[in-house]
């Protein structure tokens, strides 16, 4: 990992939209920089702005006006297919509905990415899926179907499958959102350990208390950034889930 080097840069992004006729400043200059290695939540209320962002640091959306670099490339003035082949080569998602393919098996799910890269032949591409879905302790797990999983397993499928093509960064969004306490604290501890192995990591998020997880919280009101603080002893999700009463207590 080279702590320098910078994954995400913007610089005084503003996003408006128009709206019923009326002009709707969702972004209102965000500037930032995230390095390589970092784990960083963006929190914030309904209406604070964070969706608008994680749609443009996604490649899902360009901004009204300022500058998104990403991995050094700007991105605001790409063509749509250009900004989708960067998304699918750069950015690995992992959402609150795990997104997965119905009925399909994991490494079918995992597999997904790697099927618009043509460089990727068949077998090198169940090679990654496989070693993906091990590295989420999923190894048993292979030839199950999305539908035969809990949450939190098909949850995991999807952070494999957000591995795969090993992105700079994974971007996840209010992925513990539909999870229940236990199983949301050991996909945390998933985070915590991809972020360990030195994987950049933007978890965006209206939950407050998921803050003590990371290593950096960044903080949305109205479009504007209004904290922006480093965290050197994050909490440890692993102990949380420790200590939490057991299902048959």
């Amino acid at each position: 990992m080279n702590d320098d080097r910078v994954i995400i840069k913007v610089e005084n992004l503003r996003r408006e939209f128009i709206v019923g006729g009326e002009k709707v400043k969702a972004l209102r200059g965000v500037s930032f920089t995230i390095r390589e290695g970092e784990f960083v939540t963006i929190m914030g209320t309904s209406g604070s702005g964070k969706s608008t962002l994680l749609n443009i640091l996604g490649c899902l959306d360009t901004p009204t006006s300022g500058e998104y670099y990403l991995d050094g490339v700007s991105v605001r003035e790409m063509s749509k297919n250009r900004r989708a082949v960067m998304r699918n080569r750069k950015i690995g998602f992992v959402f609150q509905n795990y997104n997965l393919l119905p009925k399909t098996t994991a490494i079918e799910n995992v597999e997904l990415p790697l099927l618009y890269n043509p460089e990727v032949s068949t077998s090198e591409r169940r090679r990654r899926a496989i070693e993906a879905l091990e590295a989420v302790g999923l190894g048993t797990r292979l030839n199950h179907k999305s539908n035969q999983m809990s949450g939190g397993q098909q949850q995991r499928v999807a952070i494999a499958r957000a591995l795969v093509n090993d992105p700079v960064i994974i971007l996840a969004d209010e992925a513990t959102g539909n999870l229940d306490t236990r199983t949301s604290f050991s996909i945390l501890m998933l985070f915590q350990e991809l972020h360990a192995r030195g994987r950049t990591i933007i978890f965006v998020t209206h939950n407050p208390e998921l803050a003590a997880y990371s290593s950096r919280n960044i903080v949305l009101r109205d479009g504007k950034i209004v904290s922006d603080t480093y965290n050197d002893f994050p909490a440890s999700a692993r102990e949380a889930y420790d200590n939490l009463p057991k299902e048959n207590d």
